[in-house]
């Protein structure tokens, strides 16, 4: 029996947002820039793992789980924060959450025991996770559908280069000021998105009274078990973002050893190279507006494949490094834009639980990517890391292979085609 659903928001009357014309430029630069401000919270710990293991005295094999406490935050927004989007006015929800993640960014800057850190980190996943999670649906409900994909794409875009940067400011500041800097400046900028954001997010009509929210929480189950999409893109998502994970939270370790021994600055700067990635990321989402999601995702999972063999160069050249990540980035942007065109296209009225469900199997890839190579580092080195991230990647171009046929057919919704 199908899942009783919410009706779909729809628009109020909005100068910003019309069913037909498309989304004001304007806007759509507000849902990237916000989206990637806050993404970058959950990330900032990255480039800081070995600082942080220093001053709470967390061995390198174990450091992985300050990341990890993140992830636990991120999939906890996922089952219970996320899905509020299709029960309340979201205009309000993004204030609320977004004073709360100020709030929770100040805890770990003044955290002085590890207890304290690892609490800060998870609800700094928790409402960073919902915020940003929460904007993309957002953008999404107030997208007219021929430019979804595109819409989608470009707040992806915003969230993607968010991630990258985390990794550049949190080393310049830290280096600067200190670790703890990091995170007080983050709830400073937190503080400063609360006015546009109330002033020019547009107001979709509130959804009806009739659904209670254990009845929206448990609907998700539901959602799972009648969306192929879903599942298929989920199982994606979750190697993907493993793959993702595995190299990003390794890399500060080797960088900061021997015979390197670059300063956080210098290991952050290299997340500057991914941005070349974000190109991808509206072009990836106009794709799938065409019905051309399966060519990208194919696309997509052979680049992710073939970056770890310049990353296993990186012992003997720095060059092959960034040669890496460019294909690294490039890869997972357009397969997670391309996966979350797909899968917002099959429930309107539920984009938020949608978005939950899907970024719940991306929570799981990266906190089990996380925990996994901190551990495959301290036991066999880099070329370890870039066996394992290869490993993952490869099952997850075969998964592709294998499930394909099983998607539903892909439709072409551009204005004058759909």
């Amino acid at each position: 029996m199908k899942a009783t659903h919410l009706p779909t928001a729809s628009p109020c009357h909005d100068s910003t947002v019309s069913p037909h014309a498309g989304m004001a430029g304007g806007l759509v630069w507000l849902f990237s820039v916000a989206s990637g401000l806050s993404v970058a919270n959950v990330y900032y710990a990255q480039p800081l793992l070995d600082a942080l293991a220093v001053q709470f005295r967390i061995s390198h094999a174990a450091v992985g789980g300050v990341i990890t406490a993140t992830q636990v935050g991120c999939a906890l927004a996922l089952l219970f924060l996320v899905p509020l989007g299709d029960l309340v006015e979201r205009r309000r929800l993004m204030t609320g959450q977004l004073l709360a993640l100020a709030a929770a960014l100040g805890v770990v800057g003044l955290a002085q025991a590890a207890w304290v850190l690892l609490a800060g980190m998870l609800a700094v996943g928790l409402l960073g996770t919902a915020m940003t999670q929460g904007l993309i649906a957002y953008a999404a409900s107030a997208a007219a559908p021929h430019e979804q994909g595109r819409v989608v794409g470009a707040a992806q875009g915003g969230v993607f280069i968010g991630l990258l940067l985390a990794r550049v400011f949190a080393g310049g500041v830290s280096d600067l000021a200190g670790w703890r800097s990091v995170y007080l400046c983050a709830a400073a900028l937190m503080l400063a998105l609360a006015v546009p954001l109330w002033r020019r997010l547009p107001a979709l009509a509130a959804a009806p009274g009739n659904m209670r929210y254990a009845s929206l929480i448990a609907s998700m189950l539901e959602l799972l078990k009648e969306e192929r999409a879903l599942q298929i893109r989920g199982v994606l998502a979750l190697l993907m973002f493993a793959a993702f994970n595995i190299f990003w939270s390794a890399l500060v370790l080797p960088l900061s050893a021997p015979p390197y021994e670059f300063s956080h600055t210098v290991t952050g700067a290299f997340g500057l190279v991914g941005v070349v990635g974000s190109l991808a990321a509206a072009r990836a989402g106009q794709w799938e507006d065409r019905g051309l999601g399966q060519r990208s995702s194919a696309a997509a999972l052979v680049l992710l494949l073939l970056a770890w063999w310049p990353l296993s160069l990186m012992e003997w050249s720095l060059w092959a490094l960034v040669i890496g990540i460019v294909l690294l980035d490039l890869g997972g942007q357009a397969l997670h834009v391309t996966n979350q065109s797909m899968i917002l296209r099959t429930r309107p009225e539920a984009h938020s639980r949608l978005i939950g469900l899907y970024m719940l199997f991306y929570a799981v890839g990266s906190g089990a990517g996380a925990i996994s190579t901190t551990a495959t580092y301290a036991h066999a080195g880099w070329q370890g890391v870039c066996v394992l991230g290869a490993s993952v990647s490869l099952v997850a171009l075969t998964f592709w292979a294998t499930t394909r046929r099983y998607m539903p057919a892909a439709t072409s919704l551009v204005e004058g085609k759909g």
